[in-house]
Parts: structure tokens; sequence; C-alpha cells
């Protein structure tokens, strides 16, 4: 048995440069998209911030550890989520809002014809793929799903 390092694509390398391929990855649709397939969990790993107690107690880098926690925190949060828009006649309304999970509630505005409004949620990704259907059953209009960067709670 011969051991390499390998500087990237790795999971490309099989069946030609290599037999088996040690890899790290969140997913696995990389592997599953070159037909590999996983055949045992070498690690488990999860990312931690660590500050030190000097920088803790310092205020000014106190704040921006605090901030970059919370920006991470945040990318970290929307990975799970999605954005949704759409347009919906006022009549309409009250199904759409009967459908449509939200964070909170979702955001409702005036449009310039005011027989319509917009509305914006963020809901689970999960579930967006069955609460579209639903959206457009209930004469929503104009759904639009887009992906988010950051969610702060």
């Amino acid at each position: 048995m011969k051991v390499e390092f390998s500087w990237g694509a790795t999971e490309v390398k099989p069946p030609m440069l290599a037999d088996a391929i040690v890899e790290v990855t969140e997913t696995g649709s990389s592997l599953r998209a070159n037909h590999l397939k996983i055949i045992d969990t070498v690690l488990e790993s999860e990312t931690h911030l660590i500050a030190g107690k000097a920088a803790m107690a310092d205020t000014w880098k106190r704040e921006k550890i605090n901030q970059l926690a919370l920006m991470l925190r945040g990318a970290i949060d929307a990975q799970a989520q999605v954005g949704l828009m759409l347009n919906v006649k006022h009549e309409d309304l009250q199904a759409v809002l009967e459908v449509l999970p939200a964070l909170n509630a979702p955001t409702i505005s005036q449009l310039s014809n005011s027989e319509w409004v917009a509305v914006n949620s963020i809901v689970d990704e999960r579930v967006a793929r069955d609460v579209i259907p639903r959206l457009k059953a209930a004469h929503a209009t104009g759904i639009v799903e887009f992906p988010l960067n950051k969610v702060v709670l």
C-alpha cells in the first residue's frame, strides 16, 4: 500500500489514480457526484470559536470577537433556511398567510397597484418545496425562492 497526500479535487482521483481516498466532506454530495461510496467515517469534527482570557478582558477585542461570533452564527443559521417572496392580491392574502410559515411573521408591503401586496418570509429550506405549490394554489404569483447568507436572530 502506498499513501500519498493529495492537493485538491481528491474525489476525482479514483479509480484511475487511487483505489481509495480519505476526504473531508460535509454533505458527501461531491463524492456521490463522482460515483464514490463512503465506507467508513474516520473522524467527525465541529468548529469552535476560541478566545483567550486576555482578549476577552480587553473591551475592544471582546466586542470584535462577539461581532465575529454573531456573524458566524448567522451564516450557520442561514444554511438551513431560504427566503421566499411573492405577490398576491389583497383578496387572497389571508389564504396565502395560512400556508406561509415565517420566523416571526411575514413582511407585507403595498405594491404600486393598490390591489396587490408583496409578501416576504424566511422558511426552512426543507419545507419550501412543499409550501411553494400550496402558495400557488392560494393564488400567489411571482414566487421567488432565494438563498440566505446570514440569519441573525
